[in-house]
């Protein structure tokens, strides 16, 4: 990548950046990667701002930037990446988890999958026996390369796997949030520096609540399961949808008051959330932002009254 390819690559950064995030969460995300922070732009834009830190910084973390905001480019030490629409595993608009784990615990990763669901979290499940065909490790491949994060759940004969390790591996290279998950076995290695969460003795809902927290606070992550979850409620198609994602979006702590006012927009261009229940709790949830409530008036929509002397 020469001089003028990381300029270009940096002003998409930036113009991706701006419109995701605000000057906070920017701090934080290039925090993750040792990036310092403590620049004062010329002009107070984030744009601005991101295009006068990255020059600065290694090629290969650009480049990491880059591939994990699923930036299209063509530069030689870029990862494969694949969008949505060529993988059929991921459920659509819902952050992608992949869960690296050991086929003997196959069966209450089945149930954790089910819980994650309510956070707005699609997971990609890998069982560690199966002799994979070239269309089975292609599906993994997809799986790997268009994952917003990783959780290993770390268990005794984790190491020797054939297959957890090159797992980890791809998502400690790709630069995604690594989850470990500790069922008798610490992390080691390249995740020994990610903090693991302890299962033992938790149930399936505690450890699926505790991987929503994390992906939530870390700033990898934060903007990106923030975005699903605020559309995934405004795009809901029931009840039960409706107020599974008011209380998952209830335990993220500080929301950037642009996406509660995006909520409050959005909430009423949705009959499917017409309901005293789902509305209620939906203001308890903006009450929190010093933002007024909606009500169920709201929903009401003006009808465009027809004329007879329209103009021709």
């Amino acid at each position: 990548m020469n001089a003028l390819e990381k300029i270009k690559l940096i002003d998409d950064i930036g113009t991706t950046l701006q419109s995701r995030m605000t000057f906070s969460e920017i701090d934080a995300y290039f925090s993750a990667y040792g990036i310092p922070t403590d620049h004062q732009p010329s002009y107070n834009s984030k744009r601005v701002y991101v295009k006068e830190i990255l020059p600065k910084i290694n090629d290969d973390i650009v480049i990491q930037i880059a591939n994990e905001l699923q930036i299209e480019h063509n530069y030689n030490n870029k990862l494969p990446t694949f969008k949505d629409s060529t993988t059929t595993f991921w459920k659509t608009g819902h952050f992608k988890l992949f869960i690296s784990h050991l086929s003997a615990f196959k069966k209450t990763i089945g149930h954790l999958k089910t819980d994650l669901e309510k956070y707005g979290i699609s997971s990609f499940v890998a069982h560690e026996d199966i002799e994979p065909t070239k269309e089975w490790q292609e599906e993994i491949e997809k799986g790997l390369f268009s994952m917003d994060a990783l959780c290993a759940v770390l268990m005794p004969g984790f190491k020797e796997s054939n297959w957890t390790d090159q797992e980890v591996g791809v998502a400690v290279g790709r630069g995604v949030l690594v989850i470990p998950i500790r069922k008798e076995l610490d992390p080691y290695g390249f995740i020994g520096k990610y903090q693991g969460f302890q299962a033992v003795g938790k149930n399936v809902d505690q450890v699926g609540e505790a991987i929503f927290l994390i992906i939530s606070k870390n700033p990898k992550t934060r903007n990106r399961i923030i975005s699903c979850l605020v559309d995934l409620l405004l795009l809901s198609n029931n009840k039960t949808e409706a107020l599974e994602r008011i209380n998952a979006i209830r335990k993220i702590n500080d929301l950037p008051k642009e996406r509660v006012i995006q909520m409050k927009t959005g909430f009423t261009e949705n009959d499917n959330l017409k309901d005293i229940e789902i509305i209620r709790n939906f203001n308890e949830l903006i009450k929190l932002y010093n933002i007024q409530g909606v009500k169920l008036k709201d929903f009401d929509k003006v009808q465009e009254k027809e004329s007879d002397d329209l103009p021709f």
